[in-house]
């Protein structure tokens, strides 16, 4: 059987989870509010564009946490499948941060409210992440608005404070756990973009490009979102392929062109990013001349028309076949 040796992957241990909690309790006590209520967004159309809710959890993203100032964060889940992630990461071994008595069944204006009174936040001060714009996908923020006017009415005497902007800052520093997955995550982008460059070449259809680069990120163990990709003499969209939305054949790739492509590795949670540009043939001299311009570190420019440099090659240089 295949095997790509990728290493295993890194994981958060408990360390990590208290440190994060405890972050979260000094935020509360330095902005003067009495519990944070999260709302994170789901991901079944592929990771998460707005989870804040898993930095609390460290579980799969789309659940609602409330979490007191004094006490443990208590996560809301949409639906009994995730009860069932619970339950199965147990059996595997693997320690949940959310102990199952602070799990609850449902996430709707009902749950949420009874969650805050039973902690006793009826006249509370409550920071809120999920009011405040996320370009730009939610420019006004992504909490349904029925949800949102039933809090207010059942929690006439709270006071509800948008945080998301401070607390993102709090996050913005890793520990040591979280840049070890980004590491990771970083190699898997690489395996990535080292999979399309080898498949680019005449005759090839862009979707074939697309579905190496993919597949070399599923084989690695990352969820990679949707990667932008186009191809062409001089490619303008900066976008989904136009196949993945509408029906057309995809683009046969030619001489001269390049495939310009934005890479999304994806894992636990951990999003890196890789600007991809690869030459078909010969590439236009002005492509060079932006290489050679341009303060970045060596990357992968190969001539694809043969056999494609690795990741450590210096620079773009012609073969004697090209």
């Amino acid at each position: 059987m295949a095997t790509t040796n990728t290493p295993a992957a890194p994981t958060y241990s408990l360390t990590e989870r208290d440190r994060r909690w405890n972050l979260a309790r000094q935020f509360m006590h330095d902005h003067g509010v009495d519990a944070l209520l999260v709302f994170g967004e789901h991901e079944d159309a592929g990771p998460a564009p707005f989870a804040y809710d898993t930095w609390f959890t460290n579980a799969r993203a789309g659940s609602t946490v409330v979490f007191p100032k004094i006490g443990d964060p208590i996560s809301l889940l949409p639906m009994e499948m995730f009860w069932r992630d619970y339950l199965e990461n147990a059996r595997r071994g693997h320690t949940n941060w959310v102990v199952p008595e602070n799990i609850r069944a449902s996430r709707d204006s009902a749950a949420v409210s009874a969650t805050l009174a039973a902690l006793g936040l009826s006249t509370a001060t409550i920071g809120v992440i999920g009011l405040e714009p996320y370009a730009p996908w939610h420019p006004e923020g992504f909490v349904p608005y029925r949800l949102w006017s039933a809090i207010l009415e059942n929690f006439p005497d709270a006071r509800f404070t948008p945080v998301a902007q401070p607390l993102s800052r709090l996050m913005m520093p890793l520990s040591a756990e979280e840049i070890a997955v980004v590491r990771h995550a970083a190699s898997i982008g690489d395996a990535m973009v080292a999979a399309m460059v080898a498949t680019a070449a005449p005759g090839v259809l862009e979707s074939e490009v697309y579905a190496a680069g993919m597949a070399a990120g599923y084989a690695r163990g990352a969820t990679p979102a949707a990667m932008h990709l186009y191809s062409g003499p001089d490619p303008l969209a900066r976008a989904l392929p136009a196949w993945s939305y509408r029906p057309q054949t995809p683009r046969t790739l030619a001489d001269g062109d390049i495939v310009s492509a934005e890479v999304f590795s994806n894992l636990g949670g951990r999003h890196t990013q890789h600007q991809v540009t690869i030459a078909i043939g010969e590439p236009h001299p002005k492509l060079l001349r932006a290489a050679d311009v341009a303060p970045a570190p060596p990357t992968t420019r190969a001539c694809t028309r043969c056999a494609p440099a690795g990741p450590s090659a210096p620079s773009w240089t012609p073969c004697a076949k090209c």
